[in-house]
């Protein structure tokens, strides 16, 4: 059972993901600031900083999963979530060797996570022709309000599934066989 907690969980923030424009402001300002909820791949990159191993990559896998189903439930262009969080998770599980896993590097590589995702999304969107906004205004409007408030969302779950996260680690992927 304790191996569909994290399918589990990331199913659950990918529903509140949905939900979340609802709940959030729409926009703030007079309409200037849009904040998107990018809580799957936050999750997902704490998986790769706390979960996974240096030979493991379950939050790649989680990212392109989960990134599909995004593509399939909300938006008209199908790979692109599955792609670019997929490979986000695999750069930050590269970065996550060289790093220490606390409170402010999982603060840094999620703001360079949701970053480099983000941006990778406008690219292709701008590209193929459905966004069409400058990239001065998608960066104040959209991209830093964005950041921002992922990582109050990582603020807040940090406390609540760190431990987690290590401890499902150590007995999922540390087993050691009794002979």
């Amino acid at each position: 059972m304790k191996r569909f907690f994290l399918p589990l969980l990331l199913l659950l923030f990918l529903v509140l993901e949905g939900v979340a424009p609802e709940i959030l402001p729409r926009d703030l300002i007079n309409g200037k600031l849009y904040i998107i909820p990018h809580w799957v791949l936050v999750f997902s990159i704490m998986i790769t900083i706390f979960y996974d191993l240096d030979h493991t990559f379950y939050a790649v896998l989680y990212g392109v999963i989960f990134g599909f189903i995004i593509d399939v439930v909300y938006t008209d262009v199908l790979g692109v979530y599955m792609f670019f969080y997929g490979v986000v998770n695999y750069f930050i599980h590269g970065l996550k060797l060289v790093l220490h896993s606390n409170l402010f590097i999982a603060l840094l590589l999620v703001a360079l996570g949701v970053t480099l995702a983000d941006v990778g999304l406008y690219v292709t969107y701008n590209f193929i022709g459905i966004a069409d906004v400058t990239w001065q205004d998608y960066a104040m409007s959209r991209l830093i309000p964005t950041v921002v408030a992922n990582l109050l969302f990582l603020i807040v779950i940090y406390p609540l599934f760190k431990g987690k996260l290590e401890q499902w680690s150590e007995l999922q992927l540390n087993k050691k066989k009794i002979v």
